[in-house]
């Protein structure tokens, strides 16, 4: 399946129809164009979509906003996850093995790496599982 097919089987839920993988990072976020020229980012540890941009107007102005490239660039994360795990190999991301809205930390004994489709897949599937709970809700999740 392509990342595009993937996007939208884990991701439709929300609202996403994706056309264009548009940018992406170490972490495996992806900004995603979507059929109504809307772009989304995609932040698999929030287990979380949302619309940063309403067109590509927005999203150039976004591209030079500090704080948002700061927060996109994940830097520190970054250098921390590539000092515990080398450098990435082709289509793999770092990642967080319980991810951050489930109260999974920040720092190296949390991150391994994963093939970014599998990374996409799993974050969607997860979000859409949990999207009902209210925030502080206990979950258990079983790993096949």
């Amino acid at each position: 399946m392509d990342l595009i097919a993937e996007i939208n089987a884990s991701w439709g839920w929300i609202g996403l129809n994706a056309t264009e993988v548009v940018g992406e990072n170490d972490f495996g976020n992806l900004i995603v164009k979507d059929d109504e020229s809307r772009y989304w980012r995609i932040f698999p540890e929030e287990l979380a979509c949302e619309i940063i941009a309403a067109n590509r107007q927005e999203l150039d102005l976004l591209s030079n906003d500090q704080e948002f490239l700061q927060d996109w660039n994940m830097r520190v994360l970054v250098s921390v996850a590539k000092e515990a795990l080398g450098e990435l190999t082709e289509n793999k991301k770092y990642c967080f093995v319980i991810p951050a809205s489930l109260g999974g930390e920040y720092n190296a004994s949390n991150f391994k790496t994963i093939a970014l489709v599998e990374l996409i897949r799993f974050s969607g599937d997860l979000a859409h599982q949990i999207k009902d709970l209210p925030p502080g809700s206990k979950i258990k999740l079983n790993v096949e």
